[in-house]
């Protein structure tokens, strides 16, 4: 099911050429809140009778996915961004983690995503897995191994994710509509919608869990300008803080078990208060060294330990991913990767602390602003 969301260029009538669609008529639940529908396409051709395209207004990626969702006669809906690529058996073990669990309801389903760029895509299919080209593109790689290879693995195995890749998400249909679908008020939809999700279930004391795949069965697009890298983590800060501000009273609430007590503490004081406290504690140790109050051996030590911590993590990410899937296969692409976690911390991570802080300011004195510019390379295809 493709979501033209009211695009300004010609994609609705290439698709229709492409595919021989043609417009059909269909009744729409009176209760659907979203942009006027203008029109639903089916193809003519049996080989594409499947497809279904559905031309609406355009409302935004929330609004789009929710048409999808509702206009949906599936038990399980899966949500992908435009610039993913899905592996050939991605669906198989989806389904089969929808189904593996007898005692508890699996709500939803997420996986690893891996970075795409520079790698050899043809006819819709990955052909060859290269180290990205763009050193930005290489610092996210390195980034989304430890993130998906460590930290929502090891959230997953406590049952207490909260954040389901908006590039890759798979949901029981039934309960995501029960919450609305997705928040069209908020642009971090991917993380609200699974707040509202587990809350739905807690308050109603159901059994339920949240699976997590521990396979790269998506490859997306990341992107390889500064600019374009800014709005996205500044648009990650806001939708951030929008959902914790949300579900405030899940807080140190142990009515919410495990997500009251540790999920949503540890989005509060790390993921939304660290980059706050790294950017105020940089201009504070100016401040300390020029009033002489600085304990400089101190500072240095402490530095010296938190630089090797870091380094330290990113390597045994980089370790794992050799050790489990061994998709880098050159030594010199394990070289870069790892001269990239040396140089990430002075280089790469102050320019996601301060998009951060631009997030939270933009929140928090309402400045207005949506999703930020998005352009896409594309995939190369050789």
């Amino acid at each position: 099911m493709v979501v033209n969301d009211g695009s300004k260029d010609d994609t609705l009538q290439k698709m229709i050429d492409a595919y021989d669609l043609e417009k059909v008529e269909r009744e729409i639940d009176p209760d659907l809140r979203s942009k006027p529908i203008r029109g639903i396409y089916k193809s003519k051709q049996r080989s594409f009778s499947k497809l279904t395209v559905i031309d609406k207004e355009n409302g935004g990626k929330s609004d789009a996915l929710n048409t999808g969702i509702h206009l949906s006669r599936s038990q399980y809906v899966g949500c992908i961004d435009v610039d993913c690529l899905l592996i050939p058996d991605a669906l198989l073990h989806v389904v089969k983690s929808f189904f593996q669990r007898t005692q508890k309801r699996v709500i939803a389903v997420g996986g690893v995503i891996r970075v795409a760029n520079s790698c050899k895509i043809a006819g819709g299919t990955l052909e060859e897995i290269r180290l990205p080209k763009n050193w930005l593109a290489r610092f996210q790689l390195l980034e989304y191994t430890r993130s998906f290879l460590l930290g929502r693995m090891a959230w997953g195995r406590i049952d207490s994710l909260l954040i389901i890749s908006g590039a890759f998400g798979f949901f029981d249909r039934e309960i995501a509509l029960e919450v609305g679908g997705y928040d069209t008020n908020t642009v971090g939809e991917d993380m609200e919608i699974v707040f509202r999700m587990r809350r739905y279930m807690h308050e109603r004391k159901l059994p339920y869990t949240i699976e997590y795949i521990p396979d790269p069965l998506c490859w997306t697009e990341v992107p390889e300008t500064t600019k374009i890298l800014v709005n996205q983590r500044d648009r990650w800060a806001r939708g951030n803080l929008e959902t914790l501000f949300t579900h405030k009273d899940m807080f140190f609430n142990p009515k919410f078990g495990r997500l009251g007590m540790l999920s949503y503490p540890y989005w509060f004081f790390y993921e939304w208060l660290a980059p706050i406290l790294e950017f105020v504690g940089f201009f504070s140790i100016l401040i300390f060294y020029y009033m002489g109050i600085l304990n400089l051996e101190f500072f240095v030590a402490i530095t010296l330990t938190v630089y090797a911590f870091s380094i330290m993590f990113s390597f045994y990410a980089i370790l794992w991913d050799v050790f489990s899937y061994n998709q880098y296969t050159k030594t010199k692409d394990i070289l870069i990767l790892m001269f990239c976690a040396i140089i990430e911390p002075v280089t790469f991570h102050p320019l996601v602390v301060i998009s951060a802080i631009r997030g939270n300011y933009k929140k928090l004195f309402n400045v207005k602003s949506g999703w930020g510019s998005q352009v896409r390379k594309g995939f190369a295809k050789t």
